[in-house]
């Protein structure tokens, strides 16, 4: 549905026509710019934008069915940019998507959100505030929007920080040292990086673009080349991000790593305290099932003091053996 439509003239909002066919009319004819936003719109919903706005097919196919990859696409008409906020879960501990497409053109800025993961809702009245800002045309809707979203990663990224130190002081805990839960709570902890690093990473080369960088392609048109010093600071705000994401899925690794490891040295020490539990019951079963073949010929049979001497010697080997084993660490 679409949820908003004005049009903006000098970084101050106008209210938009009834009929927002002639919205792109009276944008260019005011010298200003129209701006529409949409929450997940119907196939009909968005053909009657795409058809007034000019948008390529290619891209309305991709806003339509979203899950798409971060990206940021030239055509004739029209800029088309794909970007994936994160939201994060504090009672399932989850990181979720969703996606933000954005076209781009000369007198407009269509917004198709897909997904309750965005930002966004700020992102409008905020710009309305600077009116300096919004004056310098579309391009600052789509600063605005990128650069919500990339701080909302740093927030994202702290929450992720706090969980991986209380994951770690759960592992090397000397009292718990992990439960039989912990690689599968790790294990999962790790899928929810692998999600954060597919919004963020494939951000990078697109974010690049918009500063200028001539390294990931061409220019970008119809982005104001007085807004690439905002947008390098995005870029700058990403790498950060980027390189904590990094961070994590190392730490996470080595976390998976020292816990197998302590679950392995574990189970070595309980296969040593089995076997020398073995051990120290199979002596006196050793000497009672001599005593117990019923042979005729068994001098020690017949003495008086055999019974209590047996008894004893079997004590003795028994706190000689805990006494060994205790001193090696099998006990």
């Amino acid at each position: 549905m679409i949820v908003d439509c004005a049009i903006y003239r000098d970084g101050h909002r106008t209210d938009g026509p009834e009929d927002f066919s002639d919205a792109l009319g009276d944008a260019r004819a005011a010298g200003g710019f129209v701006w529409i936003g949409l929450h997940e719109p119907t196939e009909h919903e968005f053909d009657l934008v795409s058809q007034e706005f000019g948008l390529h097919p290619l891209a309305v196919e991709d806003a339509l069915k979203a899950h798409q990859r971060p990206k940021l696409e030239v055509y004739e008409d029209s800029l088309f940019a794909v970007l994936k906020p994160v939201a994060y879960e504090p009672e399932s501990d989850a990181v979720s998507t969703g996606e933000v497409m954005i076209f781009l053109g000369d007198a407009f800025v269509v917004v198709v959100r897909h997904g309750d993961g965005s930002p966004l809702k700020t992102v409008r009245r905020r710009l309305e505030q600077e009116p300096e800002l919004l004056g310098k045309g579309p391009t600052s809707v789509l600063y605005a929007i990128a650069d919500a979203i990339v701080d909302h990663y740093l927030d994202v990224a702290v929450e992720l920080q706090n969980d991986l130190e209380e994951l770690e002081a759960e592992v090397f805990s000397p009292d718990r040292g992990g439960s039989r839960h912990t690689a599968s709570r790790i294990y999962n902890f790790k899928r929810q990086i692998l999600e954060f690093r597919r919004a963020t990473g494939p951000l990078a080369p697109p974010l690049a673009r918009l500063t200028g960088n001539g390294a990931f392609g061409p220019g970008v048109p119809f982005v104001n080349d007085k807004a690439r010093p905002f947008f390098r600071d995005v870029s700058d705000h990403l790498t950060r991000v980027n390189e904590s994401v990094e961070n994590l899925d190392r730490l996470v690794s080595d976390i998976l790593a020292a816990h197998l490891a302590q679950m392995s040295v574990r189970q070595n020490d309980d296969m040593r305290k089995i076997s020398a539990w073995a051990a120290m019951a199979a002596v006196p079963t050793m000497i009672a099932g001599v005593y117990g073949m019923n042979f005729d010929h068994m001098p020690e049979l017949r003495w008086v003091w055999s019974y209590p001497s047996v008894i004893a010697l079997m004590a003795a080997l028994e706190v000689l053996l805990f006494r060994l084993f205790k001193h090696r660490g099998w006990l």
